[in-house]
C-alpha cells in the first residue's frame, strides 16, 4: 500500500482536485484531510504512473504530490542540512560577499550543489576565497544575513515532542551550526570547521572534510536502521542521506536533486515534512 500526499498553501487545496486524483488513481480508500484546504492524503494500492506528468500539470497551482510507502511514517530521526534547507542563505556565500568575492563563490556554490563540482574541491576553493577575513565577520553574517527557513522551528519541536532525535548535518561550518542549530532546536550538530588563527580566517577548513559520504555516515550513525529518518536537503552532497532515509525530502531542490529525490517539495515550506509523515496542523507543535 501507498499513501499519495497532496500539500498546498494554505487555503489553496481544491477538494475537487483531490477528488479527481483519487477517481483516476483508484483510490482504496477515502482522503484524509491533515488540513483543511492544505494537507491531505488518500491511499492507492500501487503508485501511480503518471506522477511526474500530474506534479508538473500542478506546479501552476503549487500543489506538491508525492507517493510514499503506507507503513510507519512517523520517523524516529530527522536529519536535515543546513544551507538553503534550515536556512534561507548559503552561508559561505554571505561570508565571500563581505569579503568582496561575492559573485565568484556563489558561482562555485551553485555548479557545486548542482553536482558539476566535486564538493570537496568546490568547498577549498570557496574557503580560500576568505583568507584574511576576520573571524568576527561570522558574528555580523549571523546576525544581519541569515534568516530561518520558514516552517523550520515547527518541524523541529514537533518531532521532539513526538520522541525524535533531530540532527543538522551540513556542509558548511562549526562556527555558524552551532548557533543556528541552537536556535533551532537540533539536539545534535555536525559541520566542517574554518581554521582561525589571531582572529583571522587562514583560507582553510579542519580535516577531515565532511561531504556527502559523511552525511550518510551520521545517518547511520544516528539512526542504525536509516528505514526510521526523515532527512531533507537540497545539494547534491544530500542525495547519499535522501537516497538512503525511510523519507528522503528534496526541498526547493537544484534540479538534478530534485529529478533524484524519493520525496520532493517545490512550493511548500518545511512544515510539509510533517505532513508527509501523517501529522495534522492540530498536531503542530507551537513555537
Amino acid at each position: 500500500m501507498h499513501v499519495i500526499s497532496l500539500i498546498a498553501p494554505p487555503a489553496t487545496l481544491d477538494p475537487a482536485l483531490v477528488a479527481s486524483l483519487q477517481s483516476a488513481w483508484g483510490a482504496v480508500g477515502d482522503a484524509v484531510w491533515l488540513s483543511p484546504d492544505e494537507a491531505a492524503e488518500f491511499p492507492v494500492a500501487v503508485p501511480p504512473g503518471n506522477l511526474g506528468r500530474v506534479r508538473a500539470d500542478l506546479a501552476g497551482m503549487r500543489v506538491d504530490v508525492n507517493c510514499l510507502p503506507a507503513g510507519d511514517r512517523r520517523k524516529s530521526l530527522l536529519i536535515a542540512d543546513m544551507d538553503s534547507t534550515m536556512i534561507g542563505q548559503e552561508c559561505i556565500d554571505e561570508l565571500a560577499d563581505v569579503a568582496g568575492v561575492g559573485a565568484r563563490g556563489a558561482e562555485i556554490t551553485a555548479r557545486a550543489m548542482n553536482g558539476e563540482l566535486d564538493f570537496e574541491a568546490a568547498l577549498l576553493e570557496r574557503v580560500g576565497l576568505l583568507k584574511g577575513l576576520p573571524v568576527s565577520v561570522i558574528d555580523e553574517v549571523i546576525e544581519t544575513r541569515i534568516t530561518l527557513a520558514p516552517g523550520g522551528e515547527v518541524l523541529v519541536a514537533t518531532m521532539k515532542a513526538a520522541g525524535a532525535v533531530t540532527a543538522l548535518v551540513s556542509g558548511g561550518f562549526t562556527q555558524f551550526t552551532g548557533r543556528i542549530g541552537n536556535r533551532l532546536g537540533f539536539d545534535r550538530t555536525r559541520a566542517n570547521t574554518l581554521i582561525e588563527e589571531n582572529g583571522i580566517l587562514t583560507g582553510d577548513v579542519a580535516r577531515p572534510i565532511l561531504g556527502g559520504d559523511a552525511k550518510v555516515a551520521a545517518l547511520r550513525e544516528f539512526s542504525p536502521d536509516t528505514s526510521q529518518a526523515i532527512a531533507v536537503g537540497d545539494g547534491a552532497n544530500d542525495l547519499g542521506m535522501i537516497g538512503l532515509a525511510g523519507i528522503g525530502v528534496a526541498l526547493h531542490a537544484k534540479p538534478m536533486v530534485a529529478a533524484a529525490a524519493p520525496v520532493r517539495i517545490d512550493h511548500g515550506t518545511l512544515e510539509a515534512l510533517l505532513f508527509l509523515q501523517g501529522y495534522s496542523r492540530d498536531e503542530f507543535a507551537r513555537v
